[in-house]
């Protein structure tokens, strides 16, 4: 399988080939470029080369190559440094005739690479390789292992002489070979494996190569995987003999029905250690991926159009496909995901989409850790929320192969909802404000079924918890609850669009504290305000968190003052440690279905209305005005033309 990869196509999208060459001074990085470009070992070499172009045909991989000469004066650093910052490879050079510039790489310039955060691969470069002294014979292997444990940016090592002719063409085709095709996101050098992500990448593509789901790829199936990626088919003495080899050292590798899994990473993981990387690139660059090992941007759809309070949420099509994910890697078939199956459900992802911020533990869980079918929907609702593209992009990693635009739906406005007086979307989202210790992330944490805790932990960064609410007599919503920290509500409402992607906002204070009230009814006037002026106006809700507690004094007079005041609903009260809270958040639903109503008032805007008002009544009566006049003055001219055709 595999036969070499020469003239590949589409080498990570690159045009070519940047290298740039640095080392201390007389080891030989000019002779090594003249000697490599023209094929003839120099006479005078000046101090620093201008740029050299090697054309597309110097290699077989037909990407053109420049190198960078730089210079060894102190003066030049600074020039020096911004080349390699635009280096694409790096090649240290150093004289085998002086064991001091040798050293001068671990010393010297491989943390000055680190220091100027240059992260590409490195080639090291011993020149003048028939100077060295021939009673040192030391091999490559010994004098690099302990520099290339230290620093793990080098790629490859080698020995040459420009004087000689030796293995100096080798030198830049490994410097290319580093870049089009690196190491580094494929095999772990230390473990001798491949990495996590490059094993992953690999599943995907065999899936869906193994096109009867058997579980492995038979001859068949093993040519038509040989055509895509190489356009050449394999004969079929070759498809025995590779079958062969795997089965000599991995015999789980091949079975009756062709090639499993196992033998297919195997492969790769040979082709690698024998130094054929182009092989597997090969293979990853044809099924979309680019050096990240990650779907490259051309095969993942361009960012959804929308304005800032339309939402992003999926179609019934991407529903019902999710649905049926759920129930493949339900294995046990309890109804829920545990982390194993959700695990193997994304292991053809690069990674786990919730196993990170924003959207790890943020659905209900089971005594098991386990994910119901709600809870996966519900992530996946957030997901598309939040980052459509990168939702669609999940999607494809698990299988999903028909029109991805057939996934998603862009909702109506919000301002339009409003107008209408009723909203048709199926994903709310809910901004959560209050003091601290206000219990906002006890709210949260009780909607995801987390148990009541006394201790206090501050919440320093937003947060989401997100499920699916039943609605009495309607159908299921899924709602996301956005907690924003208190010392985060000036910096979200510095924009204008901020309150855009908001169906509702709850203020959530402490019943037993008049402080905690106040500073509530503080943010519920800013965030109004804030709607007011931009025209995001959004439903709010006041909740009085820890009922348990005795009310501060006064508390029924000032919550009724506000609630009148402002034309939102009485507060709603709520005691997580009693489990007593469910109704809260039908309630926040059914306000975000009404987006006319609960919308608060401040002062401001009631005095900005009655101007509206005045000047637009004002304009109706010297419309009026304007038109009798008009009238009036068209009856007279009728009535003196008649007089006048009279007499």
């Amino acid at each position: 399988m595999a036969k070499a990869a020469s003239g590949i196509m589409n080498q990570g999208g690159r045009s070519g080939v940047r290298i740039v060459v640095a080392g201390d001074r007389g080891t030989g990085k000019s002779s090594l470029i003249v000697t490599a470009a023209a094929e003839n070992f120099p006479v005078n070499v000046p101090p620093v080369l201008p740029p050299t172009r090697l054309p597309e045909d110097f290699y077989p991989d037909r990407v053109p190559i420049t190198i960078i000469d730089t210079s060894s004066r102190p003066e030049d650093n600074g020039k020096v440094a911004e080349e390699l910052k635009r280096a694409d490879a790096v090649v240290l050079t150093y004289a085998c005739d002086q064991p001091q510039t040798l050293d001068r790489l671990s010393t010297f310039w491989l943390p000055k690479l680190r220091q100027l955060e240059v992260k590409v691969p490195v080639i090291v470069v011993g020149c003048k390789l028939d100077l060295r002294d021939e009673n040192l014979q030391v091999s490559l292997e010994q004098v690099m292992s302990p520099i290339m444990q230290q620093f793990r940016e080098i790629e490859t090592c080698i020995e040459c002489s420009a004087l000689k002719h030796i293995q100096i063409p080798e030198v830049f085709y490994y410097a290319q070979k580093a870049v089009l095709h690196p190491t580094g996101p494929l095999f772990d050098q230390e473990s001798q494996t491949l990495k996590p992500r490059c094993v992953r990448a690999l599943k995907r593509i065999f899936i869906l190569c193994d096109h009867d789901r058997d579980g492995a790829l038979s001859d068949a199936e093993l040519n038509d995987f040989q055509v895509k990626c190489f356009n050449a088919p394999l004969q079929p003495s070759e498809i025995v003999g590779v079958k062969r080899v795997v089965q000599e050292k991995l015999p789980e590798g091949v079975n009756e029905r062709g090639l499993t899994l196992t033998g297919f990473l195997f492969l790769h993981a040979l082709f690698i250690e024998k130094g054929r990387l182009e092989t597997t690139w090969t293979v990853l660059r044809k099924f979309g991926y680019n050096n990240d090992i990650k779907l490259a941007d051309e095969f993942i759809p361009s960012p959804v159009k929308r304005t800032p309070d339309q939402s992003v949420e999926l179609t019934n099509e991407a529903i019902d496909f999710l649905k049926g994910i759920f129930e493949l890697f339900d294995s046990d078939g309890d109804g829920s995901l545990r982390p194993r199956e959700l695990e193997e459900l994304f292991s053809t992802a690069p990674e786990s989409p919730f196993a990170e911020a924003p959207y790890k533990d943020i659905a209900e869980r089971n005594a098991f850790g386990g994910l119901s079918l709600d809870g996966f929907l519900s992530q996946w609702a957030l997901m598309t929320l939040l980052d459509p593209a990168f939702s669609m992009e999940n999607l494809i990693y698990i299988g999903y192969s028909g029109d991805l635009s057939s996934t998603i739906r862009v909702t109506r406005k919000r301002r339009l909802d409003r107008k209408k007086q009723q909203s048709e979307r199926n994903v709310f989202q809910c901004y959560v404000f209050g003091p601290k210790k206000a219990g906002k992330s006890a709210l949260l944490d009780s909607f995801i079924g987390r148990p009541f805790s006394d201790t206090y932990n501050p919440t320093t960064e937003e947060r989401y918890a997100v499920n699916v609410v039943d609605q009495s007599g309607g159908p299921k919503k899924t709602l996301v609850l956005r907690e924003i920290p208190e010392d985060g509500v000036k910096k979200l409402l510095s924009s204008k669009e901020s309150l855009a992607a908001c169906d509702v906002a709850v203020f959530v204070h402490d019943s037993s504290d008049e402080s905690s009230w106040k500073r509530a009814t503080e943010l519920l006037v800013e965030v109004a305000s804030h709607g007011e002026d931009t025209g995001f106006e959004v439903p709010c809700l006041i909740v009085a968190a820890k009922d348990d507690l005795d009310s501060f004094p006064l508390a029924i007079q000032h919550s009724t003052r506000i609630s009148q005041d402002m034309g939102v609903e009485a507060p709603i009260p709520i005691s997580i440690k009693l489990g007593d809270f469910y109704t809260v958040f039908r309630k926040i639903v059914s306000a975000a279905e009404h987006p006319h109503l609960s919308i608060p008032e401040t002062e401001a805007g009631r005095s900005r209305k009655q101007y509206h008002r005045l000047i637009n009544r004002s304009l109706m009566f010297v419309s009026v005005g304007a038109a009798v006049a008009v009238v009036g003055l068209a009856a007279y001219r009728v009535y003196a033309a008649r007089k006048n055709s009279s007499s």
